[in-house]
Formats: C-alpha cells, structure tokens, sequence
C-alpha cells in the first residue's frame, strides 16, 4: 500500500446463496479528500434521480470513517428497493469499511484524509422476492466491500497476473467467444 493514498480501485464479487438473488459486487474508489477521489466523492453529493448517495451508516449517528459513500449501480424505482439500499446494504458496507479499520487494511491514522466511493449493485428482484434473505444480502455486500477494499489498496490484482491470466480467464458473462 502505497503512503500517498492518491487513487486505488478494487472490484470484488461475492454470490449469493442458492435461491438468492442477492450477489454482490461493489467496485470502490479510495483515496484522500484532497484527491481526485475527494473531489468525485464531494461532486456525487449532488443526487441524480433514481441514483441515491448515501453516506454508509452503521446505525443513525453513527457514520463510519473513512467518510464513504455509496451509490447504486442500477435505478432505484421504489421504495422497497432503496429501503434495502439504505438499510442492509448501507450497513454491510460500514460495518466492512470499520473492521477494514479494524484488521489494519485502512490505516487507522489515515481515516479523516481519506474517502471511499463505493458504487454497489442490487439486484432489482430483490425487493419482490418473497423470500429474500436479508441475512445473506448483508452477507454478500460486507464480504465483497471488504475484499474489494483490500484488493484497491494492495493493487490487487497485479498487472502480472493480469498478463498471465489474459488467455485463462474470461467474463462469467462471456458466451461470445
């Protein structure tokens, strides 16, 4: 991990139980407040119509640090939908962004200079699911947010595995080639 903090991107996946459809896939941005990601950050304050910021909140009061924001990848066209978003799915990614502080992955020291942009995925059958499980939605969104901040801040992955994965590895969603 580098000092400077400047900029560092990190995806990760994690899936849902069988059944669910509650995969998660955060793509996140950290850097300082002073920064590029700072300045981004400042900039998605200004809400866009079925794309809600919102900061991560372990419980009302309670915003966790490095200041983060999260934003939906999809529009949010109903309650049922951005109850989820600003409920289980807001809480998974402070309680990950916390013990990323925790465990020592976001230095403890860095916090206040520091911001996080997570832009995160709900899968819109979620919220008429009749038998969504909240639990392995939190699940999903707390694994994924944690790997996915690793990953960002320790370059995960490197260049060289990319290189050496180019012609192994190909899109899950790859059924054109």
């Amino acid at each position: 991990m580098t000092r400077d903090h400047v900029f560092h991107a990190g995806e990760a996946t994690v899936l849902a139980r069988e059944g669910q459809f509650t995969d998660a896939m955060p793509e996140i941005l950290i850097g300082r407040t002073d920064g590029p990601v700072g300045h981004a950050f400042a900039n998605m304050m200004a809400q866009s119509k079925g794309h809600t910021a919102m900061f991560a909140i372990r419980a009302c009061n309670q915003m966790v640090r490095p200041a983060t924001i999260i934003v939906p990848k999809v529009t949010l066209k109903d309650m049922a939908n951005i109850d989820l978003f600003g409920g289980v799915v807001q809480s998974a990614t402070a309680d990950a962004v916390l013990d990323c502080v925790i465990e020592g992955v976001i230095p403890k020291d860095r916090v206040d200079d520091l911001c996080i942009i997570s832009l995160v995925w709900i899968d819109p059958r979620c919220a008429t699911d009749p038998n969504l499980d909240k639990k392995d939605m939190y699940r999903t969104n707390y694994e994924a947010t944690k790997l996915a901040i690793r990953r960002a801040l320790s370059g995960e992955p490197t260049i060289d595995e990319l290189i050496a994965n180019r012609h192994k590895i190909k899109h899950d969603m790859d059924d054109w080639s």
